[in-house]
């Protein structure tokens, strides 16, 4: 077994050994949504409050460790397989952080999610920015327009910058843990921003090649 497969396998068998371990203590009905001002506003039954983010981890961990396998273009995933197994790896573990606040929070320890999420997303959106920048042409990972899929030099225009754009993302939904009633928004306006931009840029990139060639 690969290194940071052992690593994924172990994170999902941990995260359903905390939820079998805080099960006893959780109340019958579950907090497990907040509003943006930081209020509980949904629930669920002890089952699923428990172990429905164990099995979400484990199907994600499942999808990831098969689509290097099931790539069109799997041989380009090796190239930068290490920026991969890491964002999986990251991403894993900010899952199992919301779970345990959801736990914490349901034991009486009310860590709020508006103080913990900007910051958490605010990692992995730089990992994210991280990984376009060294992705290479592919089916499942990195910015995928219909034009960065037909060339290999709009995919790494358009990855590259897409990748800078969302590092700066991530410096911007951090920052959002300062003002926890607007924290939201300091991680979608960046995001949305950002796939809007990158879907017209790959367009235009992609027209510039096909005058350059002639095409």
């Amino acid at each position: 077994m690969r290194k940071p497969t052992a690593i994924i396998t172990g994170l999902v068998l941990l995260s359903f050994i905390i939820s079998i371990y805080f099960y006893p203590s959780m109340p019958e009905s579950m907090a497990t949504h907040w509003t943006i001002q930081g209020e509980v506003d949904g629930y669920m039954s002890k089952f699923w409050g428990v172990f429905f983010m164990p099995l979400m981890i484990t199907g994600l961990a499942g999808l990831f460790l098969v689509i290097p396998k099931i790539d069109p273009k799997r041989e380009n995933i090796v190239k930068f397989r290490k920026y991969y197994d890491g964002f999986v790896i990251f991403l894993i573990f900010f899952m199992l952080a919301v779970h345990l606040q959801v736990l914490l929070w349901n034991k009486g320890i009310r860590i709020s999610p508006n103080a913990m999420l900007p910051a958490g997303v605010g990692l992995l959106f730089y990992y994210i920015g991280v990984l376009m920048e060294n992705a290479e042409r592919n089916w499942f990972i990195g910015i995928r327009t219909p034009w960065t899929l037909s060339s290999d030099r709009v995919w790494r225009q358009t990855n590259r910058l897409g990748g800078k754009l969302f590092r700066a993302a991530g410096i911007a939904a951090m920052l959002g843990a300062f003002f926890p009633e607007l924290a939201i928004y300091f991680i979608l306006v960046p995001s949305l921003s950002i796939a809007g931009f990158t879907f017209v840029y790959s367009y235009l990139e992609y027209k510039k090649e096909l005058k350059e060639t002639g095409s």
